[in-house]
């Protein structure tokens, strides 16, 4: 029986569960990818210790599969906790394998990992010799469970020595609870009576796979339907309005505020999905269904703990021969129609630089059809979701927005990449501020897609900070970037590239998508900071009004 070391027991369990690892070699894991290597498990290597995690975190919102990052102990896990801590806000099942100080007691360079990991929700399994395999597999299977980010560390000691012989348990999936009768004979009630019902998804019900089953439940009431940017287009057909909060039109956003009876699936109802208080109207009755334990926001009214696609089946199967309605829905049709949709854009700024909204149009024209878009953190977030056609709720990954962080755009980038089996196209959207914070893993981008397309939104500042408080009054000269030639540093590192100046100049990424797609384009887009995005003039009203109300 050929025996493993401690790091080679913690790479044969996690086989069982995924196949990619992402990472930065180090003291502290060589001696695990070593043995990740033996046993055939894919390894990218990203060129900073945040991107490991922060690229097994979007490898499993693009797939629903697991993966894992590894860094070094000490300065390589603390390079990697401000990925390691959106992946825990955003409730994303995330390995981290990292070494640890000795078992024998830390070092003067050591600190304690497992005490920074707890201040940010992570549990961390350290791995013995007699238990490395149970320890990793407890380690993996809480991770699923819980969907949360965990740390499996390997003490630096104990990485190349040989590892207890272990019976460990078949892996096994999740349990996933089919409740029909907690309370759903009353949401039945509520429903079947509602003459302008609502049913708003989010990334619950995308995760349960609960789609089929909305829909339907929609199509039989007559509802109008809805979901979070994290559930984007999984209700998607007939009395569909698109996105609920901040990224949606206003017209959408009258008619929810006037349904009576809403059916939330899978949604924790964000302020920013609530559009702070807005959303709905305040005669309306709200129905949540969640795996969480109790309702998540003080607006609901009527809360069941139950699976969104066992909840919505067992609707169906209760509310089975009830008339569907169709005025709601035609009354819908015809306001979609004639209302606003979101502004175009203007052909002229007062700088002479691209209005983000028209540039964003036209982007969508261009854009392969077959698109996954990785969406990092900035003023620049709802762009993609307000003007690009995005076919599938896995097919936006927007990183940062739980931590509220930018710079984890890149290296997202290369994880969604590395998931992607099926022909195609990565689009990162990123501003210049948080494309320079991970610029060193715009190589492991260029060495990771098959087809990927880099859309820099490049106003040569932090364009939220100059919106908030630039308006203010207060000096913008810390909020400002030199303009960075962001084409020149990635033909440099082998992608091809354009300066975007012009709608016209976009014909260089077309020329390039006509030719098959092949490889990295980066589109250095220079546009206006004085278009501000109306998502963040209702979170810049909300705050002021809170603000007010205390003072007050």
């Amino acid at each position: 029986m050929t025996t493993l070391t401690v790091s080679g027991r913690v790479a044969q369990v996690l086989s069982s569960y995924l196949s990619d690892v992402f990472g930065v070699m180090g003291n502290g894991n060589v001696y695990f990818l070593d043995a990740a290597e033996k046993l055939g498990l894919r390894f990218s290597p990203v060129r900073h210790e945040g991107a490991a995690i922060a690229a097994a975190d979007a490898y499993y919102r693009t797939s629903g599969r697991l993966a894992a990052g590894t860094t070094t102990y000490g300065p390589g896990y603390t390079n990697a906790l401000t990925a390691l801590a959106e992946a825990v806000q955003a409730q994303i099942p995330v390995v981290l394998v990292t070494g640890d100080a000795p078992s024998s007691g830390a070092r003067p360079q050591d600190v304690d990992q497992a005490a920074i990991a707890a201040a940010l929700g992570a549990a961390t399994f350290t791995v013995t010799r007699d238990a490395a395999g149970s320890i990793t597999q407890q380690a993996v299977e809480y991770a699923l469970t819980k969907r949360t980010a965990v740390v499996i560390a390997i003490p630096y000691d104990l990485a190349a020595l040989e590892a207890a012989e272990e019976e460990l348990p078949a892996p096994h999936a999740p349990k996933v609870t089919d409740d029909v009768d907690g309370g759903l004979g009353q949401v039945a009630r509520l429903l079947a009576g509602a003459k302008r019902p609502l049913i708003l998804a989010g990334r619950g019900a995308h995760l349960a796979g609960a789609g089929p089953e909305l829909r339907g439940l929609a199509d039989r009431l007559g509802a109008l339907t809805a979901g979070t940017a994290l559930a984007l287009n999984l209700l998607n057909g007939e009395g569909y309005l698109g996105v609920a909060g901040g990224f949606g039109t206003d017209t959408a956003a009258g008619l929810m505020a006037e349904a009576d009876v809403v059916l939330v699936a899978g949604a924790s109802l964000s302020p920013f999905t609530m559009r702070f208080g807005h959303l709905l109207g305040p005669d309306s009755t709200v129905i949540q269904i969640d795996t969480a334990l109790q309702p998540t926001h003080p607006r609901v009214d009527l809360f069941v703990s139950a699976d969104a696609k066992s909840a919505a089946g067992g609707l169906l199967r209760l509310l089975d021969g009830a008339a569907s309605g169709e005025a709601w829905r035609a009354e819908a049709r015809k306001r979609l129609a004639e209302g606003p949709a979101h502004h175009a854009g203007s052909a002229e700024t007062a700088d002479g630089r691209l209005d983000p909204r028209s540039l964003a149009t036209a982007l969508d024209a261009v854009l392969p059809e077959r698109r996954t878009v990785v969406q990092d953190g900035g003023h620049f977030v709802g762009w993609a979701p307000m003007y690009w056609h995005i076919p599938r709720p896995q097919d936006l990954v927007m990183v940062g927005t739980a931590y509220q962080a930018i710079g984890l755009g890149l290296a997202s980038a290369v994880g969604a990449a590395r998931a992607l089996e099926d022909g195609r196209t990565l689009v990162l959207a990123s501003g210049d501020g948080g494309f320079l914070m991970g610029l060193s893993d715009l190589e492991s981008l260029i060495a990771a897609a098959g087809s990927a397309i880099v859309v820099i939104y490049n106003d040569a500042a932090y364009g939220a900070e100059i919106h908030q408080y630039g308006s203010q009054g207060l000096t913008e000269k810390p909020m400002l970037i030199p303009e960075v030639d962001f084409s020149g540093i990635a033909r440099a590192l082998g992608a091809e590239s354009a300066i975007i100046r012009s709608l016209a100049d976009l014909d260089a990424l077309k020329d390039w998508i006509d030719a098959g797609a092949k490889g990295t384009f980066v589109a250095d887009c220079r546009i206006t900071s004085s278009v501000r995005a109306p998502w963040l003039s209702e979170w810049m009203a909300a705050s002021q009004a809170a603000k007010a109300a205390v003072a007050g």
